[in-house]
């Protein structure tokens, strides 16, 4: 099976900001119809213990954690998104790794915005949960987590990059085993290059000194018949002729040209 070429860095920019996009917009709708709709901190059933709505504003992490210091969350979230801008400007080449990254932005990025402009301050804003889950995440003395679609869309990408990295999908297009074939691939190479002897001769091999000198390409040949232009068709065929007949020859027990007596002496008495 063909494997697709990667992404262009721009057109993966691209994914990762449409779907970054249409998070953000999801997620903030979701909490400004809770907003209008739900009663503050009142339960409403949907389908019983499995799923309700809460309506709440949360100044922490999960589970209501780190209340008194919101604004590190606000930097923490801050520094996520700029990281992934980061990398789907200078890095992202995979489908796969560009529209996990997408949704993740906007998820980061619809609590980012609850931080940054809702009450009580810029930088410290709360951020609005409203959905309820009670058999999710229950602890012992822990009340349970009440979420909202962005908090769904980070947890989810997270465990898709946690997938993505044990898998072996790089962010550049590439697999590990295809990493692998190319190593094993230039493996196979010489000291000389995949092209073979690319040196001039009386050369040497590049980086090891005089320690692998090139062959010298005349090395063996007369030095009169060097520099010769090369032999025609029919000039070599005469050669490799006269070598086959010197060869009968030798194996007929003769020294080649010369016929060993058996001429012009006639037979003796």
């Amino acid at each position: 099976m063909t494997r697709r070429p990667p992404l262009r860095q721009a057109a993966a920019g691209t994914i990762i900001a449409i779907l970054a996009v249409l998070v953000l917009a999801a997620d903030q709708l979701a909490k400004y119809l809770a907003l209008e709709n739900l009663p503050y901190q009142e339960p409403v059933e949907v389908l019983g213990d499995f799923l309700s709505f809460y309506l709440t504003r949360n100044p922490g992490a999960a589970f209501s954690l780190g209340e008194e210091v919101t604004w590190i969350f606000t930097i923490a979230l801050a520094v996520v998104a700029v990281v992934i801008g980061w990398l789907a400007a200078t890095r992202v080449r995979s489908r796969l790794w560009a529209v996990t990254l997408g949704l993740l932005l906007g998820g980061v990025l619809g609590n980012l915005t609850d931080r940054l402009f809702r009450d009580p301050g810029f930088g410290v804003g709360h951020v609005v949960d409203f959905i309820n889950t009670p058999w999710m995440w229950f602890f012992p003395g822990m009340s349970p987590a009440i979420y909202n679609v962005a908090d769904i869309f980070i947890v989810c990408d997270m465990i898709a990059i946690a997938l993505l990295v044990l898998v072996g999908v790089h962010m550049d297009g590439t697999r590990d085993n295809d990493r692998k074939e190319e190593n094993e691939s230039a493996g196979d190479e010489t000291l000389l290059g995949a092209e073979g002897d690319q040196f001039a001769s009386g050369g040497t091999v590049e980086g090891f000194g005089d320690e692998f000198p090139v062959a010298d390409p005349d090395a063996g040949i007369p030095a009169a018949e060097r520099g010769l232009p090369p032999l025609s068709e029919g000039e070599q065929r005469a050669v490799e002729a006269e070598a086959e007949r010197e060869a009968e020859e030798y194996e007929a027990g003769r020294e080649p040209g010369h016929d060993n007596g058996r001429s012009g002496s006639g037979a003796q008495l």
